[in-house]
């Protein structure tokens, strides 16, 4: 299940998610292929503190420097490497501002062992200019948002589905947040009607197709056939 979070695809406003049931399909996330802009420094707003992200997807947050090159490592909040692999367009958010700044994406690569990318952006030469960077968060448009494949779904897609048991049409509850993991989790408010123990808010459900073989957009749905006890050992 591919994601990116969209204002933060997953689940959040501000970021790049796509989920693919697991099965079928596998996650990423995507990469801009808009030509290559000169750096220039972000200009901060002083008359609106609040950044307005709704035509953003955050695809990263900066972390720290990488040495002393100005490289910079990233945590990513994209299923999609070419967003941080592939040579172009990016624009930066620092704190403060209220709109990312286009900056050039020279290089990337991945640190499999620490889910971080380090990457080299145009303009950042030394460890310094790196550190001042740290805690900005690394934007593309949400015009941008990848074409899905076969059984893949932007995690802000299904933020909000309903969820029923196919065999009875029970309602069991919402969807509010997708949780990524070796199979990403749909993390489900329990309706009233459905939760047995009432201090239980939430249950976490594998997005996997045997156990969500139904996803109807359309519709609103996600139709489930847990295992015997999976609901109950969220307990």
């Amino acid at each position: 299940m591919k994601h990116e979070q969209a204002n933060k695809e997953i689940g959040s406003k501000g970021t790049e998610p796509q989920k693919s049931r697991g099965g079928k399909g596998k996650s990423k996330r995507s990469s801009p292929q808009s030509p290559i802009p000169s750096p220039q420094p972000p200009v901060p707003n002083t008359q609106s503190p609040v950044p307005n992200l709704d035509n953003w997807l955050e695809i990263g947050k900066i972390v720290s420097p990488q040495g002393l090159s100005g490289e910079l490592k990233v945590y990513p909040v994209s299923d999609f490497p070419e967003r941080f692999e592939v040579p172009g367009k990016r624009w930066l958010l620092r704190s403060g501002d209220t709109e990312p700044q286009p900056i050039e994406l020279l290089t990337g690569r991945y640190i499999s062992n620490k889910n971080l990318y380090v990457i080299k952006l145009a303009g950042v030469e030394n460890c310094d200019q790196a550190e001042a960077l740290r805690g900005c968060k690394l934007m593309v448009p949400a015009s941008d948002r990848p074409q899905l494949g076969e059984d893949e779904y932007h995690v802000l897609d299904l933020i909000g589905l309903e969820v029923f048991m196919q065999a009875s049409g029970e309602l069991v509850g919402t969807v509010v947040d997708i949780i990524p993991a070796g199979n990403d989790l749909l993390e489900v408010k329990l309706h009233e009607s459905f939760a047995t123990d009432k201090k239980q808010k939430t249950v976490l459900i594998p997005f996997v197709e045997a156990i969500a073989p139904v996803v109807d957009l359309k519709s609103n749905r996600i139709e489930i056939t847990p295992p015997p006890g999976l609901l109950e050992i969220n307990n």
